[in-house]
């Protein structure tokens, strides 16, 4: 297991493979083992980087941090770190704003951004909406994550994919949830226009958290983004069709790769 601080924070990480680097970014509460499918691939032709985010996994659990701005900070601190050479950023549901945010933070240290199933600004003006969730997980946070998780995954998915997924969330600390609120006030539709790296959206087309409507709208605002909807996946495609996603994501990572030296 690899572990390194940032931000005073220590993070858990799992280092595959050899060439460009990409970095794979779970969405709230899971881990880095959301992305074992992809990583099993593309190790063979890339450096394969699954982090656990703070709180989350095997990483700390500091009492601070948990913005989305904290955790973007930490994102470009872990690639400083390693020494990542204009890393590609993968992001899945709400870890898709933490790529936005490092590319509007540090064009010239990222070579593109990936976002999966990500909400960008679909939760704001939803704080009624968060501030329930917030209520109901204090109260039985068990008995809503039961409810709440398999919501995002398509129809006929296994239970046990699942639970597992319910077990990763229970086993992440709660200050995560300061993160359900930060959505809520989140909009960077009009900075959009700013990012200046290669973007490429994948998305579940059975998507009942987040609707195609809003990757579809954040490319056309950014430069030069791309969308590809997998279908029949729903908001964890790496999980719930996992081999059409990583064809998806293959096909993304070859348009967004860098034009070979002259």
């Amino acid at each position: 297991m690899a572990y390194v601080t940032v931000n005073g924070t220590t993070l858990h990480y799992q280092d595959l493979g050899s060439g460009r680097p990409l970095v794979f970014l779970h969405g709230w509460g899971t881990s880095g083992r959301v992305w074992d499918a992809q990583a099993a691939d593309l190790m063979a032709d890339h450096r394969v980087i699954t982090l656990d985010w703070r709180g989350c996994g095997r990483s700390d659990r500091p009492a601070t941090g948990y913005s989305i701005d904290g955790i973007t900070s930490d994102i470009l601190e872990f690639a400083d770190a390693l020494e990542l050479d204009r890393p590609v950023l993968i992001g899945s549901s709400i870890a898709g704003a933490f790529t936005v945010e490092a590319a509007l933070a540090a064009p010239d240290r990222i070579g593109a951004i990936i976002p999966v199933d990500a909400g960008i600004h679909h939760f704001c003006d939803m704080r009624e909406g968060m501030d329930k969730l917030l209520a109901d997980l204090r109260a039985d946070r068990a008995g809503t994550l039961a409810d709440f998780v398999p919501h995002w995954f398509r129809p006929g998915v296994s239970a046990a994919m699942i639970d597992w997924s319910v077990r990763q969330v229970l086993d992440a600390t709660f200050l995560i949830d300061q993160l359900v609120l930060d959505q809520a006030d989140y909009d960077p539709r009009p900075r959009l226009g700013g990012v200046r790296v290669p973007t490429h959206f994948l998305h579940g087309e059975l998507d009942t958290e987040v609707p195609l409507s809003v990757p579809r709208e954040c490319a056309g605002l950014i430069p030069g983004a791309r969308l590809t909807v997998i279908e029949g996946a729903g908001h964890m495609p790496q999980q719930d069709r996992a081999e059409r996603f990583t064809e998806a994501l293959r096909a993304a990572l070859n348009l967004t790769a860098p034009a070979p030296a002259a």
